[in-house]
């Protein structure tokens, strides 16, 4: 009975604790110690995505299974101590025939939603309403948007040190590695067009929970888009082998609300670093009011 009740009063913490959780308007996601699935989808692209990774594996498992299955048969039936005289036969047309057409059927069932998805990577559904241009350095990144008046910054990884200054010393939510002195700002539920490019070596532009990964070549402009549908911050990182800080190359996205972005798009022309503390000083303040709502 007594191991019932903390059962219980274990389970009523978890529960209030979730759902404190969820009157605060979420971080969204980010790599995690042995991570062995998708981070969670925060564009329909990605939901696409993770869709078609768990249809492979109705193919991949039973597969798998059938050829261990077929080896062990092989291995215990037809060893030598057991099958010392080894048959002769050559052709069996009816496993001649299965063998034949049952990868050709996996195949056509594969690729068909393959290159559905593959289509619509490239063909977004609506004209872009902000594009940002995405330049990779060794090791950082530069973005500038392209609106009316047009502005630029630099985004590198974000040291121990300048934590306490910068405001992002909650490691959970700015982890180590992952976190920067500056993230790109985009606002939700709007078509974003990133323009990519390199200015020395071969980058690569990729954000899981968006489900974009785009070379950025020196000397030539790639093309990837994003809805973002949930506030909150991304991470994402260079995903090309750069150089030696290349682990040191963190991408990091920071969605807000239209509201939100207008203000920090006018701040943010004349001087980038007052208008992310203005939108970190709303942002955490809404946090607490939410918070303490619940």
């Amino acid at each position: 009975m007594r191991k019932f009740m903390a059962s219980a009063g274990l389970l009523a913490g978890v529960a209030a604790a979730g759902a404190l959780v969820s009157g605060v308007p979420a971080y969204a996601d980010q790599p995690r110690p042995w991570e062995t699935a998708f981070q969670a989808p925060a564009t329909e692209m990605m939901r696409q995505i993770e869709w078609f990774g768990n249809y492979t594996m109705w193919f991949v498992v039973p597969i798998t299974v059938l050829v261990l299955a077929l080896l062990a048969v092989c291995v215990l039936r037809f060893r030598a101590s057991v099958n010392p005289v080894p048959s002769k036969t050559s052709h069996n047309t009816l496993i001649e025939v299965i063998w034949t057409v049952g990868p050709v059927i996996v195949l056509l069932l594969i690729a068909i939603p393959s290159f559905q998805l593959l289509t619509a990577q490239y063909t977004p559904p609506e004209e872009a309403k902000l594009t940002v241009k995405a330049t990779g350095n060794q090791w950082n990144w530069d973005y500038e948007y392209q609106v009316d008046k047009s502005f630029s910054f630099n985004s590198a990884i974000l040291q121990d040190g300048d934590r306490a200054k910068a405001g992002k010393e909650d490691r959970s939510l700015y982890p180590r590695l992952l976190a920067v002195d500056n993230e790109l700002v985009v606002p939700v539920n709007t078509m974003t067009r990133v323009l990519i490019t390199a200015t020395d070596v071969i980058h690569s532009f990729a954000v899981p929970s968006f489900g974009i990964k785009m070379d950025a070549v020196p000397g030539r402009t790639n093309e990837t888009w994003f809805k973002a549908e949930k506030e909150g911050l991304y991470y994402g990182q260079c995903s090309q082998l750069c150089g030696k800080d290349h682990a040191f190359m963190p991408i990091a996205v920071r969605v807000v609300s239209d509201a939100q972005f207008k203000t920090w798009l006018e701040t943010a022309k004349t001087d980038v670093p007052a208008a992310n503390k203005a939108l970190m000083a709303e942002i955490d303040g809404t946090n607490k009011v939410a918070a303490a709502g619940n």
